[in-house]
């Protein structure tokens, strides 16, 4: 008899950057569907703004999933 066992992943932090805030927005929305497929809720979310000497705008962001219970 064969055993099969499965192995969730109980936690994910995935980096996000882009220079205008949509496009950020966008990118953590198509993760956020990716990681329902296989159970990752969002746990919580981190976000900053830079803007360097020149005016450019730069926003990064960290999600971390957490596996639904």
């Amino acid at each position: 008899m064969m055993n099969f066992q499965l192995d969730f992943i109980e936690d994910k932090v995935e980096f996000f950057d882009a220079t205008d805030l949509k496009v950020l927005e966008k990118k953590i929305e198509v993760k956020i569907e990716e990681n329902k497929a296989i159970l990752l809720g969002v746990h919580s979310v981190s976000h900053q703004m830079y803007a360097n000497e020149k005016g450019q705008t730069f926003y990064t962001a960290v999600v971390h999933f957490k596996r639904k219970k």
